[in-house]
């Protein structure tokens, strides 16, 4: 369980958005740290734990997108994205990039609201208890701590890739379609839902960047397989 309030850093090279964002979540409950730029977000991530990440994608120097790939290979903090380019191959690039959620400018300050606490309620990521770990060759997932081990090292995923994890642990060897990974990676997400296909491409993404972290060949999926016409399922050994 989280232990007080969550700390969040918002990265935006535009000073009266930092102001404005960082007084509106204070007062919905967050600790709130600014940063103006990339090269002063990594300062701060150096020193400082944060729980999420809120980033403009279209900042001067090294853009959003670029923190946001150096980042995830080192940090599994959730990172959603604020861009003002809201076509769909703009938001599966920022998906590709690492990020967990994006949220189009111009946008209600209530939905980004929805949004984070919708990220921050699957960090945690409690699973369901089962008597066994699964492995997954070198791989061990304990499922009552939604933890991913490779063996004394604790593999780290990121809010999604643990909700996924979750989700497929629940129901081993049985076939998760699409809608049903939509439906239970954004049941808490606020906002208009975004078009059948966008949804079906990100749930996608997601699953082609969780299986680089389980797959030997994650061209030649082992444990993560995908069935035709019908979804995923999850086969540990």
């Amino acid at each position: 369980m989280m232990q007080g309030p969550a700390h969040i850093l918002i990265v935006d090279d535009d000073e009266r958005i930092r102001g404005l964002l960082q007084k509106f979540l204070i007062r919905n409950g967050f600790m709130v740290t600014t940063a103006r730029d990339a090269a002063h977000a990594r300062r701060l991530l150096a020193g400082l734990e944060f729980n999420l990440i809120v980033m403009d994608v279209m900042m001067p120097g090294e853009d959003g997108l670029s923190l946001t790939r150096d980042l995830r290979r080192r940090l599994a903090t959730p990172i959603l994205l604020l861009t003002a380019r809201g076509e769909t191959r703009d938001r599966i690039e920022g998906l590709e990039a690492g990020a967990d959620d994006y949220l189009p400018k111009p946008f209600e300050p209530k939905e980004l609201l929805l949004r984070i606490n919708a990220i921050l309620r699957r960090v945690p990521a409690v699973a369901e208890r089962g008597p066994m770990p699964l492995h997954l060759g070198p791989l061990r997932y304990d499922p009552d701590r939604s933890e991913l081990w490779q063996g004394d090292t604790l593999v780290r995923l990121t809010g999604t890739e643990a909700a996924l994890m979750r989700i497929f642990a629940a129901r081993v060897g049985k076939v998760v379609t699409r809608a049903e990974l939509v439906e239970e990676l954004g049941r808490d997400r606020g906002g208009a839902p975004d078009p059948g296909d966008t949804q079906d491409r990100a749930v996608d993404v997601q699953i082609t960047r969780l299986r680089r972290k389980i797959e030997p060949d994650p061209r030649e999926p082992r444990y993560l397989q995908t069935v035709r016409g019908a979804g995923y399922v999850l086969s540990p050994e």
